[in-house]
């Protein structure tokens, strides 16, 4: 039916008049008041009441009798006129609900502000061609209402000022939208497009470390060599007297997904280069995000000791550098489309770091918006270090055993192994101790496997052989190369040499040099060397060093470092020893920097020497030095026994360890600590928690019968410290001695990769289970066939699509968040669920999957579909009530009288003045959640005598007397806002 044939053909003189029935007509005044009044204080009903609901009533018959006596076709069946008329007046009555002011109604228009009067009234419920009549019923009216406003006398000056300050504002926005538009000239993007290229060649591959491979194989790429490791949060503090909660674990590669500013400890070589990689190569591969990654190595940055670079020196050391638009770096920031990878604030001198952290401050000041990511050895800074700029902290995790195996499988598969070799380094790694223990990082397992591969299956078994064997590797493995017909150098010489060159860079606190210092410490030192005079001089055996041992790199054109931490550590402890600086040893045990240096001084070291090292440190008396002291009996082959006896002795004063960093820095010693750890049977909680955080560190599957010793316990603080283990162990073996044993009553246990998953079976009680991250569907589904589920919480799962797994479950407790492919929960249907927290943005059905849940008490709801109280199952009582949804109907709701917690969201507007009184049967509601714009309403109609928290949500300023209204109506409560709403 189009607009003519809908029969509305009246006259301005029949309709005006009737119109003019609805508005109060203006008040005596000069009209001084620049505001434009809001549309509900032109309503005769609403104070003076001049019109009633039967006046109303009789109006809206009145217009539609007169609308139907236009001539044209009839555009109503007979019988009809009665619920138009109806719905006419409802319609109507909305005006009062309405929050628009005269001048914002205007400049809507009749068309637009007639589908916000209909969209603020109840449905009409009325056939297609009597609601397309109402509509056009209510669409004349809003014009006449519309040209009343038009009329008034302060409405021209009230217009002037609202275009006034919308001119103003239009200016300002097309400011700022110039400023953040590309250049003209597009150099922007054009510069943008090929630094994006430049990141993802520059960071898009591995080397397969220290073997001789055909030219160009010994680089693999990065998504086929990367191995996901687990991050942590750092335990949290509390208030005095409550527990900290259960770390959380997360893909590392995750962890700018969650944060936008993350410090993240590792030990050396433990990937967080890597990871630094994969997060730059990942953003570049996301078209239309915008987003620029900086990766930020502070060694190159500060390599002569200059001061850490303002944006525009961001592309220092690169091929880019000064290539980059004026002011472009500035721009990304400005706009928060920067990724900034800040790597190796422990490769910096310590008197520097302070400096370091001040430049951080100063962007991030500066440019809040964009997101952060800093590395740093566990012990180089402090663990409040950039607390002030609300960074979250979080430590890689060793990597699992799972984690091993993918990457011996992944190493020998790029390197093309024989075959056989990595079955056999697979078994070698699970028998042998401590073969495992070394096995903990990705730069390790990589000269595990090289090692392995070049000696044909046999390994050498402890670290200082490891590191040793991998050297001799090194230092000959171009000898071999085809073709090559130029002298070579024997390894004792070349190790005289290059461990000068470690000691300056351990000396000074750098992990670079100049080009032209190593030539000067070489040339320096051949004269002793004879043996290197074969290659040439100081410059030509650097060019040897450089070009074919592969222990050295150079990260720019005029300057060298070694290619890892450990094996600048392991040769500045051999010349350390060669020069007997055994002093200059025992004063650095306070270094972070020097801490491997002094394990292989006392790895390599003579008995005597030895002997010396170690008493020192014990002499020292700090706790470091004596934790030290302790760490180094591993490496001492030959130790006289009394004092490895006094040490022993000293560290047992250290326990119990007094902070849990304490009981990691002992356990990281290695699984003697076991012997001097509490006994499970009599420890206290501290104690206990003290233990298991210290055996955790050993990272010893012996750390496991021990730790199965606290699985009967009933403290809070010691679960949550043995689940969080469980990454570090052998997922089966460590579910059968602990998981499965311990009482989960109380406490979700968190299943975050496929391992965790299949190693589950059996429980005394079904235990809360979160699951998240990396778990598989098929994981999750084959769980659910094993255990009982009462409680479960399904978080970040992207594959998961359905939970048909769940059906007959006897789930009581439920919570789902970000898990976009889930669209299908049929499943849920008429389980005994009581609790659910839900937030799911593609779930077809799911408000009549709630409406089958006759137990329900208790939920939270976000979701982009309407909702309805009336949609609840018959039994269902609730006492807990979240919702963000874009419409909620609130009838029904009353008979939930025993309700406590209620919160509408964010957008809930009252449809009908019943809705007051439906909450007004909520006697016992003692907090409730609704929009500021709610409030005057709220007040006038509601009594709730045990409210005791009205949470607002909005941040504008209350009117003048609305709180003490509040007050006087609500003695006992206080009102509280919200300044963030609920995420979808």
């Amino acid at each position: 039916m189009d607009a003519t044939a809908a029969g509305i053909r009246l006259a301005s003189a029949v309709v005006a008049p009737l119109i003019k029935k609805l508005l109060r007509t203006e008040g005596a005044g000069a009209g001084l008041v620049d505001r434009p009044q809001r549309i509900s204080s032109y309503v005769s009903w609403r104070e003076k009441r001049d019109l009633d609901a039967a006046d109303l009533s009789k109006l809206a018959d009145t217009l539609v009798r007169e609308a139907l006596r236009a001539p044209g076709e009839r555009p109503l069946p007979p019988g009809d006129e009665a619920g138009v008329a109806a719905a006419l007046a409802a319609t109507l009555h909305s005006l009062g609900d309405l929050t628009l002011s005269d001048v914002e109604a205007v400049r809507l228009g009749p068309e637009a502000f007639a589908r916000r009067l209909r969209a603020a009234a109840p449905h009409p419920g009325l056939s297609r061609d009597a609601e397309l009549f109402h509509d056009r019923l209510v669409e004349l009216a809003c014009l006449h209402i519309l040209n009343f406003f038009t009329q008034r006398s302060t409405f021209v000056a009230a217009t002037l000022v609202e275009q006034s300050k919308l001119h103003a504002e239009t200016i300002a926005k097309v400011d700022e939208l110039l400023t953040r538009l590309p250049r003209q000239d597009g150099r922007d993007t054009a510069f943008e497009e090929r630094y994006l290229a430049y990141v993802a060649r520059r960071h898009s591959s591995l080397t397969i470390f220290g073997l001789d491979l055909e030219p160009g194989s010994s680089r693999w790429p990065l998504d086929a060599a990367y191995v996901s490791l687990t991050a942590r949060a750092a335990e949290a503090g509390g208030p005095e007297g409550t527990r900290n909660p259960a770390p959380r674990f997360l893909p590392a590669e995750r962890l700018l997904a969650e944060h936008d500013r993350v410090l993240l400890r590792g030990d050396a070589g433990s990937g967080k280069t890597t990871l630094i990689q994969w997060l730059a190569v990942s953003a570049t591969g996301a078209p239309g995000r915008g987003v620029i990654p900086f990766v930020l190595p502070l060694r190159t940055l500060t390599r002569h000791g200059e001061r850490l670079p303002a944006p525009r020196g961001f592309l220092a050391g690169t091929p880019l550098a000064g290539e980059a638009p004026e002011g472009w770096e500035s721009r990304v920031l400005r706009d928060g489309r920067a990724l900034l990878l800040v790597d190796g604030i422990d490769e910096i001198p310590e008197d520097e770091r302070d400096g370091a952290r001040d430049w951080l401050a100063d962007l991030i000041t500066a440019h809040p918006h964009n997101r952060w990511l800093v590395t740093s050895r566990p012990s180089a800074v402090r663990r409040d270090w950039l607390s002030e700029e609300v960074f979250t902290e979080v430590t890689l995790d060793p990597m699992s055993p799972v984690n091993v195996r993918a990457f011996i499988e992944r190493w020998h598969t790029a390197a093309a192994g024989p075959e056989g070799y990595a079955e056999r380094l697979q078994e070698s790694v699970r028998t042998k101790p401590d073969l495992a223990r070394l096995a903990t990082n990705p730069l390790l397992c990589g000269l595990i496997c090289a090692l392995h591969r070049e000696r044909h299956g046999f390994l050498p078994t402890g670290r200082k052989e490891l590191y040793a064997a991998a050297l001799s590797m090194l230092l000959h493995r171009r000898d071999r190369e085809r073709g090559l017909r130029r002298p070579c150098m024997a390894e004792e010489p070349q190790l005289q040499l290059l461990q000068r060159l470690a000691l300056w860079l351990v000396r000074n606190g750098r992990p670079a040099m100049d080009r032209s210092r190593a030539e000067a410490l070489i040339a320096e030192r051949l004269p002793a060397v004879p043996a290197a005079g074969v290659l040439g001089d100081a410059r030509a055996v650097f060019a040897y060093f450089l070009e074919r041992t592969g222990l050295l790199r150079a990260p720019t054109v005029d300057t060298v470092e070694f290619v890892h931490r450990t094996f600048q550590d392991f040769l500045g402890a051999r010349a350390a020893l060669d020069e007997g600086g055994l002093d200059e040893l025992a004063l650095h045990t306070d270094d972070d920097q020097w801490e491997d240096v002094i394990r292989m001084a006392v790895a390599q070291g003579r008995p005597r020497e030895r002997t010396e090292i170690i008493r020192a440190l014990l002499d020292r008396g700090t706790n470091r030095s004596v934790l030290l002291a302790y760490a180094s009996l591993q490496y001492a082959a030959e130790l006289d026994p009394a004092l490895r006896a006094a040490t022993e002795a000293a560290v047992r004063h250290l326990l119990p360890p007094r902070t849990v960093e304490e009981a990691k820095e002992l356990g990281r010693t290695g699984p003697l600590v076991l012997e001097l750890l509490a006994h499970p049977g009599g420890a206290s909680e501290e104690e206990a928690v003290m233990a298991i955080a210290a055996a955790g560190e050993t990272l010893s599957d012996l750390a496991i019968p021990y730790l199965a010793g606290f699985r009967y316990t009933t403290s809070p603080l010691v679960h949550d410290a043995l689940v969080a283990l469980w990454a570090r162990f052998d997922a089966r073996e460590y579910a059968r001695e602990v998981i499965e044993h311990l009482r989960h009553d109380r406490h979700a246990l968190q299943v975050v990769h496929d391992s965790q998953a299949n190693a589950l079976h059996a429980f005394a009680r079904p235990p809360a289970l979160v699951v998240r991250d990396s778990v598989s569907a098929g994981a999750l589904a084959a769980l659910c066939s094993r255990v009982l589920v009462e409680n479960l919480g399904l978080f970040h799962l992207e594959e998961l699509e359905n939970l048909d797994f769940l059906r007959g479950q006897p789930l009581e407790v439920l919570q789902i968040s970000r898990c976009p492919g889930l669209t299908d929960v049929t499943a849920l249907r008429s389980l005994p669920v009581r609790v659910a927290r839900l937030s799911l943005s593609a779930a077809r059905g799911l408000n009549e999957v709630i409406a089958s849940w006759p137990h329900l008490n208790s939920l939270e709801l976000h979701s982009p579909r309407p909702w309805s109280a009336r949609d609840l199952a018959p039994g269902a009582d609730l006492e807990f009530l979240v919702l963000d949804t874009p419409v909620v109907d609130v009838r029904g709701l009353g008979r939930h009288a025993g309700m406590h917690i209620l919160n509408l969201g964010h957008r809930w507007r009252p449809a009908r003045s019943a809705d007051w009184e439906e909450l007004a049967r909520l006697e016992q509601l003692q907090e409730l959640a609704v929009s500021d714009e709610t409030l005057e309403d709220l007040v006038e109609h509601l009594r709730l005598p045990s409210l005791r928290t009205l949470r607002l949500y909005g941040d504008e300023e209350l009117p003048p007397g609305l709180e003490e209204r509040f007050a006087r109506r609500f003695p006992g409560a206080e009102i509280e806002s919200f300044y963030t709403v609920y995420e979808q």
